[in-house]
């Protein structure tokens, strides 16, 4: 049985690791680098690094950064936002992570995922979705959540894949930062459809949701920011939750 995974999300902005509420409210949760390294330790299974503001800036992600994190951790490290082209990727992935994550570029170029699939290989290449429910569909947004585009989440999952992504990070605006659980219904919506890894992202507030998450749809991967940042639960403690509850984690 495949195992589940537990991901740590760090959202940068100017060097901070921060979170907010909606992609709104943002404040500051500590040292990216020490975050990183205190996960690594704890267990997690792989670390996800946002540079949330540098498609909004228009400017590249922090590699200073990413090194410094990369000498830190010994687990798989994914880097998005400000990736525009194969040279800005190939300067992320020099500089230690793994995988290389692509929202607004892919959005505004699909052929882009394409070229890096074929450049460095499917399984480093994840395509982030962020998505707002309305109209009776989940809509993609780009920047950073601020641009609406003319996607639905399914669909634009879909032609990811078929370009060579390697797995989704599927976002639900929705729930970003309430702690009330995923976006159940929008995970198995997606999960069922695909047949590359999705991360689910946005609500995870107790260690129930992650059990919900992987016994109600095919999403393998949980990821979650504040609750680990804050001290509300630990990734051990997680771990152990899920274990009792006969549910399979690294």
């Amino acid at each position: 049985m495949l195992k589940n995974r537990i991901i740590p999300c760090l959202d940068i902005k100017d060097g901070r690791t921060v979170k907010g509420v909606n992609f709104l409210n943002i404040k500051d949760a500590g040292d990216p680098v020490e975050l990183a390294k205190r996960y690594s330790l704890e267990g997690a299974d792989e670390l996800v690094f946002l540079d949330i503001s540098a498609s909004i800036e228009k400017r590249k992600t922090l590699v200073e950064v990413v090194e410094k994190v990369a000498a830190k951790i010994n687990i798989p490290f994914t880097v998005g936002g400000g990736i525009n082209s194969l040279e800005d990727a190939r300067s992320i992935l020099k500089a230690g992570a793994d995988k290389i994550s692509i929202n607004s570029a892919a959005l505004k170029n699909p052929k882009l995922i394409r070229q890096m699939a074929d450049s460095f290989g499917s399984q480093c290449v994840v395509v982030a979705i962020d998505c707002k429910y309305y109209n009776d569909e989940w809509h993609v947004y780009s920047h950073g959540g601020t641009t609406a585009t003319d996607w639905t989440a399914l669909d634009w999952a879909l032609i990811a894949e078929s370009l060579g992504a390697g797995e989704i990070l599927l976002t639900s605006m929705d729930k970003d930062g309430l702690k009330t659980g995923f976006n159940l219904d929008l995970c198995a919506k997606v999960s069922s459809k695909l047949n590359i890894p999705i991360i689910a992202s946005g609500g995870a507030g107790k260690s129930e949701h992650f059990k919900s998450l992987f016994e109600e749809t095919q999403v393998r991967a949980g990821l979650a920011a504040s609750i680990f940042h804050f001290g509300e639960i630990s990734i051990p403690a997680l771990k152990r939750h899920l274990k009792n509850q006969n549910i399979p984690v690294r």
